[in-house]
Order: structure tokens, then sequence, then C-alpha cells
């Protein structure tokens, strides 16, 4: 474990008061850097004679941003908030990575470990930083983390015990340029040098070029095809040829969720070596996160699910391929991507109709159009009315936006909360039966 005595923390959220947090409790000094109350100027003059033994860079700042290249330029080592609390925790570390389903991945795992009688807290990405967690609980048996790419760009000796991609699916290539950068990023969670017993679980088909930038480890595949250590088929993981955990009436029965995070899962059982029975127990109770394929409930026996967290095209292809009936789509917002054509063949096979609101509603329609009954509506308001009076019992109304909320709203979470807000009144006028998220649908078919 390096020692530090005077460490910049670039960027004041809730990773750096964290990381600034520990470092103090350790007896180093520290300097804060944010945009609020720094400027050019005032950089420059900090690192004329530098004496940082390192900057924790918040994951906000990317590794190009005109502040980080100085402090590089000036020999400071940068080093994520993510790591410094890693290499504090006294116990092992499972880590998951991915283009889109990390909570979800981690909220099981964690809860899995518990169930099976173990001391496991999440940190990272998720919303607690790595360095509070390990602040709270040092001696934790198992800290569960969940890591973005943008944690990823500043790691050196990160190497947990057991690290997950879940997916490489285009997205954030707004920051890293190309998709040869975001998987190379993506891999990074592997560590340098991987360990001989650190357990690498990857999706089957990027297994070899994973291994090719990575090296050691013990490698475990997951995925749809019977070639992977651990798939998924009508319902059930599949491990050397027999079923070992049912996903049969979970929100994980259907071939996105359940080849993707419900195999993952089951393999990092596994690894730990607890029981599958408790994987599939966890399962059957699990409770979705907000804005995650949440289903909200039923207005004239149409389902209404918020999937606002699907800032991506590919997150936006699972939920509507993850859903067993008709849909009607609402999606749109500041784009991320300039190619929408990947999705059509899903769109053609599953959506009735797309309803189109934010800065990217012209975009879609001129790609989606020709294939899809689409709607230009503006509002998430206009948006979910005609949604609403075009559905037929049976139908799903999803918000799966597949874009960032910025351009209408400050955070997915808050296009989530108008969504959930439209369906409560519409459900009060209709005098329709609701029922709160957080108790309805988690154990039916069908999303």
């Amino acid at each position: 474990m390096n020692e530090y005595h005077n460490a910049l923390i670039l960027g004041y959220g809730r990773s750096g008061q964290a990381a600034e947090r520990l470092l103090r409790s350790e007896g180093c000094s520290t300097t804060v850097v944010a945009k609020e109350q720094t400027d050019d100027a005032a950089l420059a003059e900090l690192l004329r004679e530098p004496s940082f033994d390192l900057c924790i860079v918040s994951p906000g700042f990317s590794v190009e941003h005109l502040w980080v290249r100085a402090i590089r330029d000036a020999g400071i080592p940068l080093l994520s908030e993510l790591e410094l609390g890693w290499s504090r925790h006294r116990g092992k570390t499972v880590a998951v990575t991915g283009s889109n389903g990390k909570s979800t991945a981690v909220k099981w795992i964690c809860e899995s470990l518990c169930a099976a009688g173990l001391q496991a807290e999440i940190g990272g990405n998720y919303g607690v930083p790595a360095c509070e967690v390990v602040i709270k609980h040092p001696d934790l048996e198992w800290l569960v983390l969940e890591v973005s790419s943008f944690q990823l760009e500043t790691v050196d000796l990160f190497q947990p015990d057991i690290a997950v991609v879940l997916n490489v699916l285009p997205n954030h290539l707004d920051r890293h340029g190309t998709m040869e950068t975001y998987w190379q990023t993506k891999a990074r969670i592997f560590g340098q040098s991987p360990r001989s017993d650190a357990v690498c679980m990857v999706p089957h088909d990027w297994r070899d070029r994973f291994r090719t930038v990575s090296g050691g480890g013990a490698w475990v595949t997951f995925g749809a095809s019977d070639a992977a250590d651990y798939s998924f088929h009508e319902g059930r993981i599949i491990f050397k040829g027999s079923p070992v955990v049912d996903l049969s009436g979970t929100q994980f029965d259907n071939p996105v969720l359940g080849s993707c995070t419900g195999a993952a899962v089951t393999a990092v059982a596994a690894a730990v070596g607890f029981d599958f029975e408790v994987v599939e127990r966890v399962a059957h109770q699990f409770i979705a996160l907000p804005h995650r394929m949440q289903v909200l409930g039923v207005i004239d026996e149409v389902k209404y699910v918020n999937d606002s967290k699907a800032t991506n095209l590919s997150a936006l292809a699972a939920a509507v391929q993850g859903c067993r009936f008709p849909v009607h789509l609402i999606a749109g917002g500041l784009a991320k991507e300039t190619d929408f054509t990947f999705v059509k063949d899903i769109l053609v096979e599953r959506a009735k109709k797309i309803y189109l609101v934010g800065r990217a509603s012209q975009s879609m329609y001129s790609a989606w159009n020709q294939i899809c009954d689409c709607a230009e509506c503006g509002t998430l308001e206009a948006a979910f009315q005609e949604a609403r009076n075009q559905a037929k019992p049976g139908e799903v109304v999803l918000l799966s936006p597949g874009c960032a909320s910025f351009d209408q709203f400050r955070s997915f979470e808050e296009r989530g909360d108008l969504f959930a807000d439209l369906f409560r009144r519409a459900g009060e006028a209709e005098r329709s039966t609701f029922r709160d998220s957080v108790g309805f649908g988690h154990s039916k078919k069908g999303v």
C-alpha cells in the first residue's frame, strides 16, 4: 500500500470529498482544485513548483482535459479515487463494468453475498465512493464495486479478485473517441498483469480479445452461446450441460438479461464459492432499481415501464427486446450516437409505434419512420399522452430513450420521475389500480 504525504485532488464532488477524508485520516496533506474555485492561472501557479505525490482525478475529468494534461506534464501521477479506496480495503473485491446493466448486476451480487452469510457492501459508480465504503468498513469481507470507463482511465495497480465485463457496446464515444479506445479502457479492470488467482469474467465472444491485452488469470465466459461456460436457455442458467439456476418468472427471464446479467452473477457465485440456490432465491426476491426496467403498474390492461436509465441505443435495444408484448416506445433526448440504424431489426420486430422527444427527435424520425410508425411529440408529456391513447390491452408503454437527458432534464432520474408522475396522474384520472413499483411486477414474466 502506497503512502502519500501531499495530494492534489482534482474535482470536489462526492468522490473527491471521500478521497480527501481518507487521505487526511492517514496524515496526508491535500489541496483541492475544483472548477468552482480555480481558474487556469491559479492551477498553473499551483503546479509551478509541484511537490505532490499524486493527483486524485474525478471521473468527471477526461484524461484529455487541459487541467489533467497540465498535471500530467508536471510529473504528478494520476490516480482514480476508486483505486485509492480499493488499495485500503483489507478484504476481497468483485468489480463489475460494462456498457449497460452494471448497477443491477452489483446489487444482485451484493445481495447474494449477504444472503450467503458474507459481509458485503457496494461502492464505486453505484453512488457511494469506494473511499467512503472503506473508511466505514476497512475489514469488509467483500467490496462490490461498480466501475465506469471514466474511473478506469486513471487506475494503475487496480486488480480485483473477481473482475467482470458484462458487455461492450457503443457508449461514451464522445469521450473515448473510438470503440477501440473504449474497450481497451474497459480491459483495465483486469489489471496490468493479472495475478494467476484473479478471475476474469467476460462475454464469450470477447474472451480472446481481452486476453490479448490483459494476459493471465483464470478466464470464465458467459452469454447466449452454448460454448460459454455459463449460458442462458429457456429461463435457466446452464453450466456444463446442466441447469444450475432457474430464473423463470423473474425479471431476468429473457434472453437479454438472462444471458448477460444472470449468467455473469451465477459465475460470480461459483468463483466466490457459495451455492447457486442463493443466486436463484435472490433473483426471485429482487427489487428493480428505479429507472431501470422499472414496472410502474397497469392502466386499462396496458403495462407502463420506466427505463429512463437507458441513455444509449444498445440499452434501448435491450429494453425493447426484453419486452414480450407489443411496445409503444418513447425515445429521444440528447443523442450520444449518430448511427440509429443498427436497432432497426429489433424495432421492426417489437415496436408497435415510436413516440419521439427532445433534440434527437428529427434524426430518429428520419432513421426509423420508414420501418416503424413514428411520431415527433416534442415533450415527454405529449409523448406519454399519445402513447396512452394508442396503446391497447396487453401492450406496453416503455420509456427507454436511448439518449442522454440533458436537453430537457437535469438527469435521467428527473426524466424518469416525470414519467412515473404522468403514470400516477393518469391512473388517478381513470380510477385504475396503481401499484407502487417496489411491490409490482418483479416476479412476473414479460419485462
